[in-house]
């Protein structure tokens, strides 16, 4: 029998972005956030979610893509963290999508500088790429915004 991996997927400037079903906790709309002072650019605040702090980690900065339209607000793709949970902000929410493990492929040479960096792998779907983001690496950010050694 083949090994199935489901992706909750999400959308950053046209690409399709995965991460484990089983680290999302959940998706929420946009949340008004704290900004934390002195915080890498990645970070964008701190957000309340019934009580826990989230630290809100802006996609499109930390992989290096271009800025959001200012009149459109992000989406939410909360993790679950060692400590806490993290919240990755997002253009869009797509849905989940269930995989052949062994469909893996390595990211293709047209992924360019920091998204290249933090893929773990790629799945080819019917009419695109579902891009396997590396949430460890992802969430390690420095004051620089870039990966921390």
């Amino acid at each position: 029998m083949v090994e199935r991996r489901q992706f909750c997927s999400f959308f950053l400037d046209g690409l399709r972005f995965g991460v484990d079903v089983r680290k999302v906790q959940e998706v929420v709309p946009y949340q008004e956030m704290t900004r934390v002072p002195l915080a890498p650019p990645t970070v964008r605040g701190l957000l309340n979610l019934r009580g826990q702090i989230v630290t809100g980690i802006d996609l499109r900065r930390r992989l290096d893509l271009p800025e959001r339209p200012a009149d459109r607000l992000p989406m939410n793709v909360v993790l679950r963290g060692e400590d806490s949970p993290v919240s990755f902000l997002v253009d869009d929410i797509g849905e989940v999508i269930e995989v052949d493990a062994d469909a893996c492929e390595p990211p293709p040479d047209t992924l360019r500088g920091r998204v290249r960096e933090l893929i773990q792998g790629v799945y080819p779907l019917p009419d695109e790429l579902l891009l396997v983001l590396d949430t460890d690496r992802t969430v390690n950010v420095t004051k620089g915004g870039h990966l921390e050694e």
